[in-house]
């Protein structure tokens, strides 16, 4: 099952701050800024669905407020 936008959004701001604390090794550090790159990318993603979602919405209420008057 595939993470919700929320729960991505708290394990970002792990990431961050995990990075922010500087205890990883070099290693670690690329991986968990991988994984971080990665969440930015889905979480990006999915404003931009809900974005284009909500405009066609106001579309459609808009092309109906113009039917009905």
């Amino acid at each position: 099952m595939e993470n919700t936008f929320e729960e991505k959004l708290k394990r970002l701001e792990e990431i961050v701050n995990l990075i922010d604390e500087n205890k990883l090794g070099l290693e670690e550090s690329m991986a968990i800024y991988e994984e971080g790159k990665l969440l930015i990318n889905e979480l990006e993603n999915t404003l931009k669905v809900a974005s284009e979602k909500y405009q066609n919405i106001l579309d459609g209420k808009d092309l109906i407020e113009k039917v009905l008057k």
